[in-house]
Order: C-alpha cells, then structure tokens, then sequence
C-alpha cells in the first residue's frame, strides 16, 4: 500500500458500517506510516469511527492528515502522553468497544465486526487479543504462539484462550472494563505496558482472551525505533513491584542487577529507572487476588521453560 496521500484520494465504504467499535490510533513523528494506517482503516467495511492522538513534537504530522476521512477526531496533548494516549482516546470515544492500532498497524477487514459480535455474546470478556500478522508477507508474530499455547484453563464464559498478555496494536476492549480498570498505568509511560492492564482487568473479574479469527496486520518501519529495550526490562520490575508478592519483585530486581553487570544492553538504564520509580511504585502497590497470582505464576513457569529450551538448542 502506498504511504503517498493526497487529501480525497481515499474513500470510505458507502454501505452502512458497524456503530460498535472505535479505533484508537497512538502516534509520534510518522506521519508517512499513520497515513497508510488512515487508509487502511477508512477502507474496512466497518466504516469504524477513529480517534487519533498525536503524541509529535511538532505539528507535522497534524498538518499532513488534516482532513482525512477516517479521522473522527485528532487529540494533540501538551505533552508526549504515550501508552497514555490510548486511554485519553477511550474516554473520547463513544462507541462500547475500542480497538487500538498504532500508527503502523491496523485491522484486516471483518475483524472489528466479529470482535464486537464476541464481545456482545460474553458479557464478561473484557478484552481480546487478536492475531498479528507482520509485514507484506504477514508473518505470525512470535507472540501469537505463545498466547496460542496459554496454559491456562479455559473458561465457559469466554470465548478463545485465557491469557494476561497481549499485543497493544492488536487487540479490542470493551470500554466499560478498561476504564473501570484504569487502563494503561502512568508509572509504565510505555514497553511492555500490557501485562499490567491484563492483570487489572482480570483482578477486577474482567476476561481476557486470545481469539486468532481476529487479525491485526503489523508493519514496522524496517529500522524501528531503537533503544526501547530499557523501557521493556524497566517495566517488567515495575510491573511486578506493582502487582505481585516480594518474592517475586525481588527476583525481578536480582535479574536485572544481574542483566546491568553484564552489561547487557539498555539494562544499567533500566535499573535506575526502576530504583528512581520504586517509592511511586510502593505507594500505588495492590497485589492480585490469589486467583490472578496463580495464573500469573502458571505463565511465569510456562515462560521460563520456554527460556531453559531456547538456551539448551
């Protein structure tokens, strides 16, 4: 698809779309990349209401999607708000369910329909976690598998996979949940925000879900945006020290003390970091209920025998 746009060029379904689902696009300084999500949206027959927030320094990238037919509506925060954005754009919107995509990702035809039409049949799902396909040879994300093979039991009432994790561009909420839930946490800013919100929705007694029949199509810059693995490892600690028992958050420490003495890539960044948010992290700390540690500790076991065979090959 070409990331050329020309105001009018592109043209949305005629035929009566879905009033259920929103998307919520984040973005930053790509505005080449956001214009081809745009188009990608405004074609699916859906038709869905989208609301953007446009975290750039400048206002480029506001300027070069001025007028789009997909937009609904276009935040611009004083500040870069990252994972943040999302829930500004859930509290704007106005449909029961939301879909996030970022500004190089979006949602293959028919997917908002039949995440809608699950979320309307299970009143307790609070979020699905849709497949994600990378690139133009829409290849399987690695995390597909993993969600695929999620230990955890399923449950009558929901329909997929139980997981606690998901893909941030590539899943759909039913916006009551997320809000009651909070959504995305400010201490996290951004990397690896979502197993935090997965573990909120299911300690407030929300569903969450992988259902493969829902594709999100990802196509990442082919040199990204480097650096971000600090914010990864960084989260992680403050995730645990959030959320889960002492033992657990102590380990997560010793790991990536360890991780910073040798010298392994953005890990001394990521351990003053985590030192420097630990006092916030203390005040805003509710563990889970034992029913969501249980499954958390389940994924964790899962996780690291997935580490011991990938080292052992």
């Amino acid at each position: 698809m070409s990331t050329e746009h020309a105001p009018g060029r592109v043209r949305r379904p005629t035929a009566p779309g879905d009033p259920r689902v929103t998307v919520a696009v984040i973005t930053r300084d790509r505005s080449a990349s956001l214009l081809r999500t745009l188009d990608a949206l405004a074609a699916l027959p859906e038709r869905p209401p989208v609301i953007v927030v446009d975290n750039s320094r400048d206002d480029t990238t506001c300027r070069a999607v001025a007028g789009h037919p997909a937009i609904t509506r276009l935040l611009r925060p004083a500040a870069n708000t990252g994972a943040l954005g999302r829930n500004l754009a859930v509290r704007h919107a106005r449909t029961p369910y939301v879909a996030f995509s970022d500004d190089d990702s979006w949602w293959e035809p028919g997917s908002l329909a039949r995440a809608a039409d699950l979320l309307d049949r299970h009143p307790r799902l609070g979020l699905l976690a849709a497949r994600t396909l990378v690139g133009e040879e829409a290849a399987e994300d690695p995390l597909n598998a993993v969600l695929a093979a999620s230990p955890l039991r399923p449950e009558p009432d929901l329909p997929g996979r139980p997981v606690l994790g998901f893909l941030g561009c590539a899943c759909v909420v039913r916006r009551d949940a997320f809000l009651t839930a909070g959504g995305f946490h400010p201490l996290l800013f951004f990397g690896g925000e979502e197993t935090l919100l997965a573990y909120d929705l299911a300690a407030a007694g929300w569903g969450v879900a992988y259902e493969p029949s829902l594709r999100a199509r990802h196509h990442p810059d082919d040199h990204g945006r480097t650096g971000r693995s600090f914010l990864v490892r960084r989260n992680h600690v403050l995730t645990a020290c959030l959320r889960r028992p002492w033992p657990v958050t102590l380990r997560a420490f010793a790991d990536l003390a360890l991780a910073a003495a040798a010298g392994r890539p953005g890990a001394r960044r990521a351990l003053r970091e985590s030192i420097a948010r630990f006092p916030a992290a203390l005040a805003r700390r509710r563990t889970l209920p034992p029913h969501v540690e249980d499954a958390a500790r389940l994924l964790d076991r899962e996780a690291s025998g997935r580490l011991a065979e990938g080292t052992a090959r």
